[in-house]
């Protein structure tokens, strides 16, 4: 009974890692996108920070990522920035990239 005990944590161990690391992932992928917006925006260094914080802040409002991606799509027009739903997705993918690997180096 002890070996099957080890393995359950094992396993418990090994999902609630994951789930971390999957959520680290998710925020520091929206800081990159919320940076990325904010130089396309023409915001200060200060109001660029600011402005990252909002974008980890709006992907609490709903599961998944459509509430980041309306927010960035939202403020980009509202900015007189020329964007689409493509552009934001394809930026998403790749900072999420980033993020990870970002993340794998901290280790």
């Amino acid at each position: 009974m002890g070996t099957f005990d080890e393995r359950e944590k094992g396993f418990e161990a090994k999902f609630a890692h994951d789930a971390d690391l999957e959520f680290r992932v998710t925020a520091r992928r929206n800081k990159l996108l919320g940076l990325w917006a904010a130089e396309r925006l023409g915001l200060t260094d200060a109001e660029s920070e600011a402005y990252a914080k909002a974008v980890v802040q709006a992907d609490f409002e709903e599961t998944g990522d459509e509430d980041v991606i309306r927010k960035l799509i939202g403020d980009l027009l509202k900015g007189g920035v020329e964007t689409s739903d493509i552009e934001v997705r394809e930026m998403l993918s790749k900072k999420t990239a980033e993020a990870r690997d970002q993340l794998a180096k901290q280790g």
